[in-house]
């Protein structure tokens, strides 16, 4: 005997006479009542900017100098170089399970002693 699936009935959407009314109407409801979800798609909006927020970052002044380096090595800004490194190392961890690394002493890499840097160039003080 095949099953049938219920579909539960969905309230209709009312008209809105602005989007403020719209948006105060969303915040209140569950749009679970008003939109079957299962019959969603997903689509991509190529043309979307996405929305950014200014943040302040302290760097050590050795990293910082380092990234400008590297920045200038590639001719592209440092702010967006940096962006581009965040959003790998971002990518990188999501893809591996997204949990925290576990804690290095003392910034140690992996392998390394735990302990000041050992001196042997000028990006060792860049241990995260």
């Amino acid at each position: 005997m095949a099953k049938s699936k219920k579909t539960k009935a969905r309230k209709p959407i009312p008209r809105f006479e602005t989007e403020d009314r719209e948006r105060e109407f969303w915040a209140k409801k569950d749009s679970a009542g008003y939109v079957d979800w299962s019959k969603g798609k997903r689509v991509v909006l190529a043309e979307l900017k996405p929305s950014t927020m200014t943040i302040s970052l302290r760097l050590p002044e050795a990293m910082l100098e380092a990234l400008k380096l590297l920045a200038n090595s590639r001719d592209v800004p440092y702010q967006s170089l940096l962006k581009m490194f965040l959003a790998e190392r971002i990518r990188q961890e999501l893809r591996a399970g997204g949990g925290p690394p576990e804690p290095s002493p003392l910034g140690a890499g992996p392998g390394e002693e735990p302990g000041p840097p050992s001196g042997r160039g000028p990006f060792d003080l860049l241990r995260l």
